[in-house]
C-alpha cells in the first residue's frame, strides 16, 4: 500500500518486459531504416539511467507511504470485494478518473510539474520516453489524488494492479508510428492522442491527459487533435539543454527553487509553487 502511481511501475506483468524490449528494437529500426527520423542514442542512454534511478526512489517511496495508504483503507466505511468482477469494472473507471486528475494537476500545479516535467524532456517521441520518470514524486505529493479511491473502499491491491495495467498500456502510446484504431480513437487513448500530449506547441500544451481512456479529456474540455498547419514539436517549451540525468531530473526543481528564493513573501512563494508552471 505504497505510492500507488509509482509502485505500480514495479508490479510484474508476465511477458511485458520481453514484449517491450522487442517493440523498442523494432521502433528503432523503423525510425532509422524506414521513416528516416533518426534515433537519439544519447537521449536513450540518459533515459535508461533515469529509469534505473527511478526504480530506487520508487522502492523508497513505497516504504514511506505504505502506512498512509493502509490507514486510509482501514478506516473506509466499507470494503469492496476483490473477488467481484463488477468491482473491478467500476474500479477501472474510478482509477482512470483519478489518474486523469493526477496527470492534469501534474501539468497545472508547478510543484507537481517539477517532478512530472522529467517525462516531457525527450525531444523525440519514442517508446523509451515512457520510462523517463521523475524521482521526486514523494515530495511533489501527487499521490494524494489516490487517497479518495481507497477511502471509498477500493482495495489498495486492486488500485495498484489497475494502475499497473494502465501504465503498461501507456508504454505503447509513446511512438511516432502511425497507428489508427478507427472508432476506438473516440474512447481509448492512442499514440495519435498521446503525441499531442507530448508536443510543446502552444495549441497542444496541457491536452490529452488520459491514461487508457480519452473520454475524460473529451468530457472536461482538455482534448485536442493534431492540426495539419501545426507540426508536432516535442520536449519542454523551455528546454533544459542537457542530457545529464541529474540535470534532467532536478532541472525544473532548480528553476522552481530559484523563483521561490526570489519571492518577496511567503504568500508570493506559495502562489508560485501552487500556480501554473
Amino acid at each position: 500500500m505504497s505510492n500507488l502511481l509509482q509502485h505500480a511501475h514495479s508490479v510484474h506483468i508476465p511477458g511485458f518486459l520481453p514484449l517491450a524490449m522487442i517493440t523498442v528494437v523494432l521502433e528503432m529500426l523503423w525510425r532509422l531504416l524506414v521513416a528516416g527520423k533518426g534515433y537519439n542514442f544519447r537521449s536513450a542512454g540518459s533515459t535508461m539511467l533515469i529509469a534505473l534511478g527511478h526504480t530506487v526512489t520508487d522502492a523508497l517511496t513505497a516504504l514511506a507511504l505504505a502506512p498512509v495508504f493502509a490507514l486510509v483503507w482501514h478506516f473506509a466505511p466499507w470494503h469492496f470485494s476483490m473477488h467481484d468482477w463488477r468491482v473491478w469494472v467500476i474500479g477501472f473507471f474510478v482509477v482512470e478518473f483519478a489518474y486523469y486528475w493526477y496527470h492534469r494537476f501534474s501539468h497545472e500545479v508547478r510543484w507537481l510539474w517539477a517532478s512530472h516535467a522529467v517525462h516531457h524532456t525527450p525531444e523525440e517521441m519514442t517508446l523509451l520516453s515512457a520510462i523517463r520518470l521523475g524521482w521526486t514524486n514523494l515530495i511533489s505529493a501527487g499521490w494524494l489524488v489516490y487517497l479518495p479511491v481507497m477511502a471509498l473502499g477500493f482495495d489498495p491491491r486492486m488500485v495498484i494492479i489497475l494502475l499497473a495495467l494502465d501504465l503498461r498500456f501507456q508504454f505503447f502510446l509513446h511512438t511516432e508510428a502511425r497507428v489508427n484504431l478507427g472508432p476506438l480513437e473516440w474512447i481509448l487513448n492512442t499514440p495519435t492522442h498521446h503525441r499531442i500530449h507530448h508536443a510543446s506547441n502552444a495549441p497542444y500544451i496541457d491536452k490529452n491527459y488520459g491514461g487508457a481512456l480519452i473520454i475524460f479529456d473529451r468530457m472536461f474540455g482538455t482534448f485536442a487533435a493534431e492540426r495539419k498547419d501545426e507540426p508536432l514539436r516535442y520536449g519542454l517549451d523551455h528546454p533544459l539543454g542537457t542530457h545529464n540525468p541529474l540535470g534532467l531530473v532536478f532541472g525544473e526543481w532548480r528553476r522552481l527553487l530559484t523563483d521561490l528564493r526570489r519571492a518577496p513573501s511567503w504568500y508570493a512563494a506559495a502562489r508560485i509553487a501552487l500556480g501554473r508552471p
